[in-house]
């Protein structure tokens, strides 16, 4: 069996590094929390000292980071891992970062003839949990293909989205359509409980009608509508807010440099950076529905 290097165990990528130890990868991690790793290990993986001392002879190594700027400085410069490589890895980057950033690592990673692909998720933290993760991937259809068993043990989903960048472009659409319904979600949500309606009736009835979508059936905003997701548990783990923040400003990026019109998304970042503001950074972006009302706690 391949050994691979996790680089990352935040949220998402401590169960997405179980997952691989449940289908009996030899899994070597590192994170800069040290308790992170030692909840790995206690499962079975082998705990590194460095990034550099988890890549070290792995066949495959995959990083899940927070954005662009940690991505960069994990993979490049002096004191980068493409530095320190001796040999050539697949690369699998599943953070969600610029697409110009994964073009420029992935081209680096090119001068010492080792194929990258990015590869952010879908899911949140329940996808990763189950396995059930979605996968946008771009780079090489050859390298796609080498990846597929091992993104198979943590995602139910793989798309090829096209060449280097192309997984980074198709997620940061994704997102943005995302953080549009959770807030449309939450407002309508709102006006129902305002106006007399129970929040689970509601929900319901919406799941049945043309207000559906993926925030009413699997990560409903309302707190106890809704068993084993953030909104039920004071909106603790998940999809921080201010991770949206970020990946919405990476939308609006793309849409500056392509001239793209994104009114909706536009006013999406505009309301999660005030959410965020107000001292909720930290929370799951499903507490976006605590914008809407004093009453939800």
């Amino acid at each position: 069996m391949q050994t691979i290097a996790f680089l990352g165990l935040g949220n998402m990528g401590a169960p997405m590094a179980a997952n691989l130890l449940k289908a009996g990868y030899t899994l070597r991690v590192f994170d800069l929390q040290p308790e992170a790793v030692a909840r790995l290990s206690s499962q079975g993986a082998q705990a590194a000292a460095s990034a550099i001392d988890a890549a070290r002879d792995a066949d495959i190594v995959i990083s899940m980071l927070p954005s662009s700027p940690q991505v960069e400085a994990l993979y490049l410069g002096k004191q980068g891992l493409l530095a320190a490589l001796e040999h050539q890895p697949l690369i699998i980057d599943c953070s969600t970062i610029a697409s110009e950033t994964a073009r420029k690592v992935s081209a680096s990673a090119a001068q010492k003839q080792i194929q990258m692909l990015d590869a952010p998720v879908s899911g949140g933290t329940a996808g990763a949990e189950a396995g059930t993760l979605t996968f946008m991937v771009g780079g090489e259809a050859s390298a796609v293909e080498q990846a597929r068993p091992v993104l198979s043990a943590m995602g139910k989903n793989i798309f090829h989205a096209g060449g280097q960048g192309a997984g980074q472009v198709a997620k940061i659409c994704n997102n943005m359509l995302l953080a549009i319904h959770m807030i449309g979600t939450a407002e309508a949500l709102q006006l129902g409980v305002n106006n007399g309606l129970d929040p689970k009736v509601l929900s319901d009835i919406m799941q049945k009608s043309s207000g559906r979508n993926w925030s009413l059936e699997v990560y409903n905003p309302w707190p106890g509508v809704m068993d084993n997701v953030p909104s039920s548990r004071e909106y603790q783990g998940g999809f921080m807010v201010d991770l949206m923040s970020k990946d919405l400003g990476l939308a609006m990026e793309a849409a500056l440099s392509s001239r793209s019109a994104t009114p909706l998304g536009a006013l999406a970042k505009q309301l999660y950076d005030l959410h965020g503001k107000q001292g909720n950074g930290k929370l799951d972006f499903s507490s976006i529905q605590k914008l809407f009302g004093e009453n939800v706690s």
